[in-house]
């Protein structure tokens, strides 16, 4: 009786370590806007997120600005970080993530004939070029974003230098028309959707864009520290399988209408704001494979060492793991 009791204990034991090492893997991701992040309604549409729930556990965390992702990502509060260009830099040499990589692509500023974030002055100013913004008052959403960086280096080839030659101020994107509409700064950044706002359409004109100030500019990726990598490789091909499926299905014409309604209710607005942009050449480039545009990335960077914004050189490739979604993307094929 004694082995056979003893084989039922055993037995028990194999199951309950079974059934732990069954549980889904709990993967949390930071983004900051919406719907330039689509991950707050990435799994919003049933039956895209075939693996959620079995392999893997999502969560989708409003973090409102990188640097505090930055953060979330090194205490362990998030698996995923939406990273960009003007960040990723900076998690690596100045929070020491020399452990971090990325995984897959958000959107691209400027890719084709895609969307690419606008600088405006106002009609009746007279300023014609960068090159009359020297004594001038600008405004982006905020210090060392990417688009400060933008028109710190369109203003830069132009001779003009921050701080020395012009005044930068910080404003939200929502706060931006009234900001240049009222004489409070000269030129401002504004992007989708507060860009195509028609009162600011016919008194406001585009100098420049991102796109002329820096060619194409990888605005956000996502990124996961190596060792979770590693230990739950299969569960994050499973997300980005998903992740995949989701974004395929939100930029199909055929789901146009329903993919602007759930947009549309996640941040209570009417469906006829988005109408005109997204999803659309207007909108920010999004790339069906998730992959990084690695060429454009490398340049960014190059360039933030050009104006002294990082201190060292940096290569994008060594802290890239494209693997996953690659085998992500062949399933669905």
């Amino acid at each position: 009786m004694l082995p056979r009791f003893v084989a039922a204990l055993m037995l028990a034991g194999m199951l309950g370590v079974s059934a732990v090492a069954a549980e889904p893997v709990k993967i949390r991701a930071g983004w900051v806007v919406a719907p330039a992040s689509l991950l707050p309604v990435l799994f919003a549409k049933g039956g895209l997120a075939k693996h959620q729930g079995q392999s893997y556990t999502f969560e989708a965390i409003n973090i409102r600005a990188s640097p505090l992702q930055i953060t979330a990502l090194a205490a362990g509060e998030i698996e995923i970080a939406a990273l960009g260009f003007s960040s990723f830099p900076f998690a690596v040499e100045n929070a020491g993530l020399a452990d971090l990589r990325i995984i897959a692509h958000e959107i691209t500023d400027g890719a084709g004939d895609n969307f690419s974030t606008h600088f405006m002055v106002r009609k009746d100013s007279g300023i014609g070029t960068p090159t009359e913004l020297k004594g001038k008052v600008v405004a982006v959403n905020g210090l060392g974003t990417g688009v400060h960086m933008a028109l710190q280096a369109m203003l830069h080839k132009h001779g003009l230098e921050d701080r020395r030659d012009y005044t930068t101020i910080e404003a939200p994107f929502p706060t931006m028309k009234a900001v240049l509409l009222e004489g409070k700064a000269d030129l401002v950044v504004t992007t989708t959707p507060f860009v195509f706002d028609p009162e600011l359409q016919a008194k406001a004109r585009t100098l420049f864009t991102q796109r002329d100030a820096m060619g194409v500019s990888e605005l956000s990726f996502w990124a996961a520290r190596d060792g979770f990598i590693v230990k739950n490789r299969a569960a994050m091909v499973d997300l980005l399988e998903d992740s995949l499926r989701a974004v395929r299905w939100y930029l199909d014409p055929a789901n146009r209408a329903e993919a602007i309604d759930i947009i549309a209710k996640l941040l209570k607005q009417p469906p006829a704001r988005f109408e005109s942009w997204i999803f659309t050449s207007n909108d920010f480039y999004r790339d069906r494979d998730g992959l990084v545009n690695l060429g454009a990335l490398q340049n960014n960077i190059n360039l933030m060492r050009e104006l002294g914004i990082i201190n060292a050189d940096l290569d994008a490739a060594s802290y890239v793991r494209l693997d996953l979604v690659r085998e992500a993307a062949q399933r669905l094929k």
